[in-house]
């Protein structure tokens, strides 16, 4: 199932079943697990791990070095889960050793055209990246989340589970879960409770986080205020005590 123009060097390791299309170059560290389809004129290098029944589009470029001046050689990897699609061009890099060294893609991720992960990003899965979002290095993407198309993120922001941007999206600072945020700067707008019901969130849930973003955003509280009512109410509710523990975690700041 290996084109004939295609090219694997030496040392990589295909599991059963796997396709590589016209023209693609598969390096020597390379490791594909089962039932994965590598298109044409893709790119696999450096030590990267791919899993199983993942999807691969024509020029994408996968385990590339990272484009970071301090990188000068060192031994660091990419790891791709189960079940991604990753669309074409899209670029993936290698870690560096200033972070985990490694740059994470979960499993059952949509990644659409054009879409760039930069070195040791770490992304959960269930999420959809629209084409051409564009990631810098050190980012954190927590599951189920979604970016519009266009999404721009600066280094080391976390956007937390279940969130969501608009298309054109510029985020200098971390999204909490399950808000909505669009705009250049990144203003929050509500919580993701379309997404939420559709994943099958029950509604007193939903109405417990609608509760925390109103007291978040809309109350008029200061920030410690704020935090303080939202200890409160994430006594009661997971959800709640999720998002009030990533505040508490973060470190670049949150939009607000």
């Amino acid at each position: 199932m290996i084109h004939p123009t295609a090219i694997v060097e030496r040392g990589a390791r295909l599991a059963a079943n796997v396709s590589v299309g016209a023209y693609a170059l598969i390096g020597a560290q390379v490791e594909v697990g089962e039932g994965s389809v590598i298109g044409s004129h893709v790119v696999i290098e450096g030590r990267t791990k791919i899993g199983r029944h993942n999807r691969i589009s024509q020029f994408a470029c996968l385990g590339g070095p990272p484009q970071d001046k301090k990188y000068a050689g060192e031994d660091t990897s990419v790891e791709i889960g189960d079940g991604n699609t990753i669309r074409e061009y899209v670029t993936i890099n290698r870690g560096t050793i200033g972070d985990a060294g490694v740059t994470r893609v979960g499993d059952d991720n949509w990644i659409m055209a054009y879409v760039h992960f930069a070195h040791d990003c770490q992304i959960g899965s269930h999420t959809i990246f629209a084409n051409a979002c564009e990631l810098a290095g050190h980012v954190q993407v927590g599951d189920w989340a979604i970016l519009g198309a266009s999404t721009l993120v600066h280094q080391f922001v976390h956007i937390g589970a279940h969130s969501f941007t608009g298309m054109g999206t510029y985020l200098d600072r971390d999204l909490p879960p399950y808000v909505r945020a669009a705009g250049n700067m990144a203003q929050p707008y509500g919580i993701n409770s379309v997404g939420l019901r559709r994943r099958g969130m029950p509604g007193e849930t939903i109405d417990a986080l609608k509760l925390a973003y109103r007291t978040l955003y809309r109350s008029g509280l200061g920030l410690e205020e704020a935090r303080h009512a939202l200890e409160t109410q994430a006594a009661a509710c997971a959800e709640v005590r999720l998002l009030a523990d990533f505040l508490n975690a973060s470190k670049r700041g949150f939009i607000r």
